[in-house]
């Protein structure tokens, strides 16, 4: 684990004033990319190889959230009981249904998920990953930003997706999507078995942004240059720190606050367009969203 110790968040939010700095130092960079005639460059840009692609999961990438689909594909290999299913789908439900992430359902779901996995092996859990993709995500990946991610690996960048999720169902989606790989809240393993503790804490809210900042350093990007893309107002410090910032299925805080800087704006939810022009011609492909009504079955136990 010592070698993911740079990525395991720091345990402090970022400050007003940071966010402010991070917002105006987007905002700069965006209108720094215009040429002298008022229009955008191309974007993404073609071989720039100090730029990325940040992607966030849940309803960004996938309808719903990993951890729920994660936790329906173990009970059905009966890593847990039916009481704990139907906690999962009233949670996902409500996810789905809200389109935004709860603090408290997203803490709730992550402490289920690592009780369940105590005493399984990593290994066990990640080819576990691999099957619960096929059966229960894979379906569910929103074809316009799959659209978004194909455009920046077409041009030569990397593209990661960020997400609170479990860095091994977050590595199985980035390998499955074909993008460069992934962060995500790591758990902590002895001899390869998992305890039921995190490595510091759930990578969500300001951790993103630190977890982000400490990937470019080490990769050698200039976030300036680089994107990012989220669903959720609880993402706008990684939003912030890039040059590129997009909001994909908005929830309605983060909504009003890129309309407010003037991000780009893009719903796959309802097919509605981009309130902002200039998102690559590839996000059109699918950008018909289905949703799906139910997310899990609830299943009764028979007295």
């Amino acid at each position: 684990m010592a070698a993911l110790g740079w990525l395991t968040p720091r345990r402090r939010s970022a400050t007003a004033r940071s966010v402010l700095a991070g917002e105006a130092s987007a905002e700069a960079a965006r209108k720094s990319s215009q040429d002298v005639s008022g229009e955008e460059l191309p974007f993404p840009v073609p071989g720039d190889d100090r730029a990325a692609a940040f992607f966030d999961l849940d309803n960004t990438v996938m309808q719903g959230a990993a951890i729920f689909h994660f936790g329906r594909g173990l009970y059905k290999r009966k890593f847990f009981e039916t009481r704990d299913l139907a906690r999962f789908a009233w949670q996902q439900a409500w996810f789905r249904l809200a389109g935004i992430e709860d603090p408290e359902h997203m803490q709730e779901a992550r402490d289920s998920a690592l009780s369940i996995v105590r005493g399984h092996r990593v290994a066990e859990l990640q080819t576990i990953g691999e099957e619960i993709y096929d059966e229960y995500m894979a379906e569910r990946i929103w074809p316009g930003t799959r659209a978004l991610a194909q455009a920046h690996l077409d041009a030569g960048q990397r593209v990661w997706l960020v997400t609170a999720a479990p860095v091994e169902i977050a590595t199985v989606i980035a390998r499955r999507l074909g993008l460069t790989g992934a962060l995500g809240t790591v758990a902590e393993s002895v001899d390869g078995v998992y305890t039921g503790r995190l490595v510091g804490e759930p990578l969500h809210g300001p951790a993103k942004a630190e977890a982000v900042r400490a990937l470019a350093a080490a990769e050698g990007l200039d976030l300036s240059r680089c994107a990012a893309y989220s669903d959720s107002h609880n993402d706008i410090p990684m939003l912030s720190l890039v040059g590129h910032p997009y909001a994909i299925n908005p929830d309605s805080k983060l909504r009003k606050h890129a309309r407010r800087l003037d991000w780009r704006l893009r719903d796959y939810r309802t097919g509605r367009k981009a309130a902002k022009v200039g998102i690559p011609a590839a996000a059109g492909v699918g950008a018909v969203a289905g949703g799906t009504a139910a997310a899990i079955a609830l299943h009764r136990r028979r007295r």
